[in-house]
């Protein structure tokens, strides 16, 4: 990021403009009086500054985390996908969106075109939903299990 031709160049941050965004991204919940005695601020400033990170797309939402195993989803895994015909339009993104157990998709460089996040509710559904990734994306797909996750949804403010 911040290349000359980088269509999306980094975000100016101010001191106060990143306290906020660290708390948001601690507690997207944190009420504007919490705010506020963090930044220091009147509530009226900060409600006017937290506005703006949202118009200028540096906060883009607040969501509930949910954990996968609390509903039902006991076994997560990295898929990576091949196109079995690289002439071929690539656009498995789009045809893969309508499937719901995966849960992020990812360009990557290498020998795979892309990794999918998955999650699912035992090993038979994962082989289920392979099937699936690869009729619906004409892809071979290559998948690793994962066994447990340290630390996942980080955000970073500067």
């Amino acid at each position: 990021m911040g290349e000359p031709d980088d269509p999306h160049p980094p975000a100016a941050l101010d001191h106060i403009d990143r306290i906020l965004a660290r708390e948001l991204v601690a507690d997207g919940r944190a009420t504007l009086a919490h705010l506020a005695a963090s930044a220091g601020l009147s509530v009226s400033a900060v409600q006017s500054r937290v506005r703006r990170l949202e118009s200028r797309g540096i906060v883009t939402g607040y969501r509930a985390r949910i954990d996968p195993e609390a509903v039902g989803h006991q076994l997560s895994a990295f898929v990576a996908i091949t196109p079995l015909d690289p002439s071929q339009p690539d656009d498995a993104p789009a045809r893969l969106e309508h499937i719901a157990a995966i849960e992020s998709c990812h360009s990557v460089a290498g020998d795979e075109s892309y990794v999918l996040l998955v999650r699912v509710g035992s090993a038979r559904a994962l082989e289920d939903l392979l099937q699936e990734i690869r009729t619906a994306a004409n892809v071979r797909t290559r998948s690793t299990i994962i066994l447990q996750t340290f630390y996942e949804g980080r955000q970073h403010v500067p």
